[in-house]
This record gives structure tokens, sequence and C-alpha cells, in this order.
């Protein structure tokens, strides 16, 4: 994203997202219980996993300089932008039609447990923002929506219920809610919707301080929490604004928090604390905060989580959201995501849970140096500069959001190994030209392999929601082992 004029269509585009999606989650505490409808509970596909761990690349992974090389150019002043469209050259990999770009050699070296999709596309929202592609992807559905539409997590916490009573079926790693910029927005996808608090995510932004979160304040003795909670719905029964509230939401609250205690008080909670982890191990890891936060999603995996979410966090202008200086940031995003990521495929296969657990990685779209949204949008485009030819460093790299055709990667979970489906053009535009898969598709893809039907639906203020936008959502079958 660019500087926000607040005399632009951006600006008031974002101002109308945050008012109908603040009318949406107001409706959210009104609604009664969702209900799972008849329809919806029936052929429900057979898992092939248990457990899901999205690492999502925050910001607009480029795909072009990721799981996608095309036709590379190195850094020379003077070199017309338009010939240029991967910044990193090709590396092989472990699969042998399957070549990645330079910087993520140790991914290179366990593609073969993988499956690459390289025909991913996003629609055209009319104008881009970052906060508006992540609520759709998340959630499945564009918004506003006249109802808070639960995440993904929420949905797999709903439906399938924790994997181990002790643990929160859902967790999001590595995202601060509060402090950055859009955090409203993002908050805005981060929920359990209309399924209610119980079945939001545990939110957990510095993987190190995780232990924290689950162990009671220095000096507090255990018998506090109790009177804590009566106290609290005390509170509940004589707040004015309890009416606002249906009951099942308020009930929702207090389960949540119900499950907060018995976690407690539970060994369980040791998973939290990434310092108990081996020292070699742990040194794999901690190439950065996103790097720990694989460690810690493996840990809570192992120990029953349902789904777990890991970030290298959205901020504006940090990480993947590439504006300017597109190459170099790439060059650090590298070094922070590959061996996590590989060690994250090492330790779960090690330990006989790859199989069972689904690892996808994924962002809200693609970027390309030239082109904005995709062949037709009228996006507008967002750069901080405007450059025909390289004449700075800071010019080379992938700086316009692209959602005509992109990436994501799959491991375990009952997908194939070292299988390449779908493809982009090879000349810009780079738009998904066989086998797209929409992130309709691609949802119903996650949710079958979770023994999900994309057709799963609740009755919602009287009318049916599902977990796929209107149950259109299809598996992509050739995916499966």
């Amino acid at each position: 994203m660019s500087t926000l004029d607040l005399h632009q269509p951006e600006y008031f585009a974002r101002r109308d997202f945050m008012k109908k999606l603040a009318a949406a989650t107001a409706a959210a505490w009104s609604a009664g219980e969702p209900r799972l409808m008849a329809a919806g509970a029936a052929a429900q596909p057979r898992a092939t996993a248990d457990s899901c761990i999205l690492l999502w690349m925050a910001g607009g992974m480029a795909a072009p300089d990721t799981w996608d090389p095309k036709r590379y150019l190195p850094f020379k002043v003077g070199t017309p932008i338009k010939d240029i469209l991967s910044t990193f050259p090709a590396i092989d990999t472990a699969v042998d039609n399957i070549k990645i770009c330079q910087g993520l050699e140790n991914i290179a070296s366990v593609m073969d447990r993988a499956t690459l999709i390289r025909s991913h596309y996003q629609a055209d929202l009319g104008s881009i923002l970052h906060s508006r592609h992540q609520y759709h992807w998340h959630t499945g559905y564009v918004p506003p929506q006249t109802v808070a539409a639960p995440h993904i997590g929420a949905w797999m916490s709903k439906v399938l219920g924790p994997r181990n009573p002790v643990m929160p079926a859902f967790i999001n790693i590595g995202q601060r809610l509060e402090g950055v910029g859009e955090n409203e927005e993002v908050k805005a996808f981060t929920t359990g919707g209309f399924f209610g608090n119980e079945h939001g995510p545990m939110n957990l932004p510095y993987p190190e301080e995780a232990a924290q979160a689950v162990r009671p304040p220095k000096g507090m003795e255990p018998g506090r929490f109790e009177s804590r909670e009566r106290l609290f719905r005390k509170l509940l029964d004589k707040n004015p604004n309890r009416e606002l509230m249906s009951d099942y939401q308020q009930e929702s609250m207090l389960r949540s928090m119900d499950n907060a205690y018995r976690l407690l008080s539970s060994k369980d909670r040791a998973a939290f604390d990434i310092t108990l982890e081996p020292k070699d191990s742990y040194a794999k890891y901690n190439t950065s905060r996103f790097g720990q936060g694989c460690l810690l999603a493996r840990r809570l995996v192992e120990s029953g989580a349902r789904f777990v979410e890991v970030t290298t966090e959205y901020v504006p202008f940090l990480n993947y959201d590439t504006h300017a200086n597109g190459h170099t940031t790439m060059e650090r995003m590298h070094t922070e995501i590959d061996v996590p990521v590989t060690q994250l495929i090492l330790d779960l296969e090690k330990r006989g849970m790859l199989d069972r657990t689904l690892v996808v990685i994924a962002s809200e779209f693609s970027r390309d140096m030239i082109m904005e949204g995709k062949p037709g949008s009228a996006a507008n485009d967002q750069t901080t500069f405007k450059v025909e030819t390289l004449q700075e460093m800071k010019h080379y790299g992938q700086h316009r959001h692209f959602t005509g055709g992109g990436s994501v990667v799959m491991f375990g979970g009952g997908m194939k190994k070292g299988f390449l489906y779908g493809s982009t053009a090879d000349e810009r535009p780079l738009i998904a030209v066989n086998n797209p898969v929409s992130i309709c598709d691609l949802h119903a893809t996650i949710m079958t392999s979770m023994g999900i039907s994309p057709k799963t639906q609740f009755e919602v203020e009287q009318r049916p929601f599902y977990v796929t936008e209107d149950g259109k959502g299809v598996a992509v079958k050739e995916l499966f082992s």
C-alpha cells in the first residue's frame, strides 16, 4: 500500500469498508446460535489431515521471485523494467520439473514432499486494499458482509472441535492486532465471526513470549482466577448493554474463559514455551519472529492444536509489502523463511506427523514490476515511484499488486508429493493460464482434506452461510495422493 490521500477513492473505499464491517460485527454480537443445517451435515468427506498450519506471507508474496521463476535479468542501470519478469534466477529443486528462486535453497531440498500450485488467482475487488484481499482469503467472502464471516480456522474449530480439549483449536501467531497500521481491518477477519469467542483465535504476536500467555501473573494465586471468573459473570449480568448480546454470544464468551482457565492449569501449556526446545533445534528456527513462530506452531500441533496460522506479519510497507526496494527486501525475507519452513517440514516428517498435518504457504496476492491488479483492472497504481528503466537499486523488484496469477505451496495432509499443478503465462501479463484455482476452490480443497464438506452450512439470521462462498467451492481432486 502507499500513503493514503484522503481525497482519493481508496480512502473512501476503506472508510466504507470499515463502517460496514463494524455493522457486521455488531450483528454478530446480537445473533443467536448458528445452527448446522441438515444438508450441511451430510456427506462429509474422509479426512486426510487432522490439523492445519497456514504459513501466511502477509503483504503480497511475489510468485516470480519465489515459487514461479520467469525470465531473469540482473540489476543494471538502464535496463527497461518491462523486460524484467524475475529479479532472482531459478534454481533446481529435489523434483526434476520444478524450479524455484534463488535464496530458497533449503525449501528446494524438500519440494519432493510438496504440491506446488502455480495457478492460484484472486478476484478483482475494484481497488487493491490488503485488508480486503486478506479478509477475502481468510474467510472466503468478499467484504463487507452483513454478518461477521468466520476465519477458516474458526470453521475448523466449530465443525471439528479441538484435537486436545485443553489446547485452543485456533491459534494465530506473529500478527500484532494493536499499534500497527490497519489494525482494525486486520482484526475484522482474525475472529470467530458469528461462531463466537470460543472459536476465535488465541493471538500470540510474539512467539518468544507465548509461554507468558498461559502462565498466571507472577505472585497471583490460582484461586484468584476462579474469583475473577465469578466477578466477570456478575459484571456481565449487570452490563447495561447486555441486551445487545445474544445469550449464545454471552455463553460463548464464558466458555472461552473456561477453556483458558483449563489451559492455565494443564501440563500441556509447556508446548507454548519455545525455550524448552533443544538448543540445536531452536537455532534452526531462530531466523526471525516468523521462524520462531514456525517452531511454536510445530510444538502446538504436536500437543493437539487443530489450526495454527503463522504470519510474517502484515504491516504497511514492511516484509512482503514491497512497494520499494523490492529485491533487497525479498533477499531478507528469503533468509527469514527458508530454513524455518524447511525445518518445520522435516520435523513433522521425523515425528510421523506430516501425513496428517496440512501445511499451506499462501499470500493475499502476487506482485509484478509494472502491472497493477490484472489485465483490464481499473485498480489505481499504488507504487511509490514510476520509472521506465532501472536507475537505482530501489527500482529493482516487484512493486505492484498482481491478482491474476500466483502460487500456493502445500505439504502433507494427503496432498501429492513432488507435484506441480497449473501454470502462469511465460510472458507478461503473468496470469494463470492452465488449471486456474480460485480462493473458493482452494478453500474447498483445504476443507476437504480436513474432512469438512465445501457445502457445509449453518443457519445465521434465518439464512444459510456456507464454509465456501455459497457452497460453490470444489476441491481440486488432482492434488490428493
